[in-house]
This record gives structure tokens, sequence and C-alpha cells, in this order.
């Protein structure tokens, strides 16, 4: 039987969403260290360039991309470009996401469309257009490949009324790693979802958390870390992170 140790990601190639800031950009440094080869993926190509410069000059390789993850044709054409370039795309790390939060008589409908464009259908595109690659990096050496998506503690449980449609892209996202673990696992890809509490982003700004109160982007990296470097028989499905004094 083989050690069910972990295994670094060397001649891999790893493709992050929303890599120029927060959780993405801290998956994409993790993952480099762990010797991926990481498509950076986001639309600010400046933060992309600096972020790309600051991981070779650490001994690694980044692949920088700027494209919009609402834009269907162009994200199937930026992952084709990165397995064109790298030979193979191994990981998925599906991270964009937006959030708005309010009373609903009150919300201004486009940011209820922003949210579910983003956080739902930005997975959607980057997945159907990542399928086909990850299929095939399931059948060759390292015997499995990762589709990896960061959703959020309120996918499992609405924590307030203000949340309602940031939950709802929540939840859509778990249903939707579900069904595809179902279908891809026995096919050798890998389904995950990592559903952080609290985290200090852009996306929190101006909320004073206390010490234990919140969780770092590197935390919820270390999580994704953790699931795609498992052994090739094992697969962690779903990772629920807070921070020790999170209540809700």
């Amino acid at each position: 039987m083989q050690p069910t140790t972990a295994r670094d990601l060397s001649g891999t190639v790893a493709v992050v969403t929303g890599a120029s800031s927060g959780i993405g950009e801290a998956t994409a440094r993790a993952l480099s260290v762990l010797g991926a080869t990481v498509a950076l993926v986001a639309r600010r190509a400046d933060r992309l360039q600096q972020l790309a410069h600051e991981l070779a000059e650490a001994g690694g390789q980044a692949d920088p991309v700027e494209v919009d993850v609402t834009d269907a044709d162009a994200v199937r054409a930026a992952l084709d470009g990165v397995a064109e370039r790298h030979g193979a795309i191994d990981v998925l790390v599906n991270n964009a996401g937006v959030a708005r939060s309010g009373p609903a008589a009150e919300a201004d409908l486009a940011d209820w469309q922003l949210m579910v464009e983003v956080n739902l259908g930005g997975v959607l595109n980057a997945t159907h257009a990542a399928l086909p690659h990850l299929l095939a990096a399931a059948s060759g050496t390292r015997g499995v490949a990762d589709l990896v998506t960061v959703s959020s503690a309120s996918g499992r449980r609405v924590p307030k009324p203000e949340s309602n449609v940031y939950a709802a892209t929540k939840h859509a996202v778990g249903a939707f790693s579900e069904g595809l673990r179902q279908e891809l696992g026995p096919q050798g890809v890998r389904v995950g979802l990592v559903e952080p509490g609290f985290v200090v982003t852009e996306l929190t700004a101006g909320r004073d958390f206390g010490e234990r109160e919140a969780l770092q982007a590197e935390d919820v990296a270390d999580a994704i870390g953790y699931m795609v470097t498992r052994p090739a028989h094992m697969g962690v499905n779903e990772l629920l992170v807070r921070a020790v004094d999170q209540v809700s």
C-alpha cells in the first residue's frame, strides 16, 4: 500500500482565478512554492505582472493572464492558451468573487447580477474551459487532477438577511461542486470546495477584526495547498475553515 503522505506539485500547471489580490494571490504564492507553474488569471494586469515578477524572483514560474471570468469566450481562449504554452492544466482554483450585501428592498439590481455573473458564472466559465485539460491531465503520470472552488461559510448557512444573493451564489457553487465530484471522481478529477469564514481581504476592507476573529488569506491558501497535494487515491471534498473566535 502506498503511504498517505503529501506530494509536491513539481511539474504541474495550476490556474488560479482572482489571482491579483487576497486569497487568489496567496494561493498562487503557495502553489508556486509547492513547485507548480502558476497561471495568474484576473483583470488587473499590472498586479498580475508584479506578482509574476515576484514569483520568478523567488525561483518559481508564473504566467500572467489578463481576463474577465464573466467572459466565457475569453476564459476559454485564455485557458486553452495556458495549456498550449505549458503542456497541461493539472489544477484549477476557482477563486474570483465579489460580495455585496444590504437590505433586499434597497438593493441595486446590478449588484445582484454582478454577484451571479462572477461568483457563479465565473466558476462555470472557468470550469467548463478547464475540464478537457483536467481530464487529460488525470490520465497522465500524476494520476489525478484537481478542481477547487473557493466558496464561503455563507454557502452552508445564510449568516444574516443582508447576505441574500451572495449566500445564494455560494450555495449554488456548493451544489455544482458536489455534482462534479460525483461525476468526475471516477475519471481522476478530484473536486474540492473550500468554505472560509471571515478573511482579511479587499472584500472585508473597513471591518475591524480581533486577532482571532478572522483568517488571513494565507490560511485559506494553505487549506487549498493541502487539498491538492494529497495522494492520488485521496480526495478532500469540502473544508470549512474559520477563525477560532468567529461565532456566526
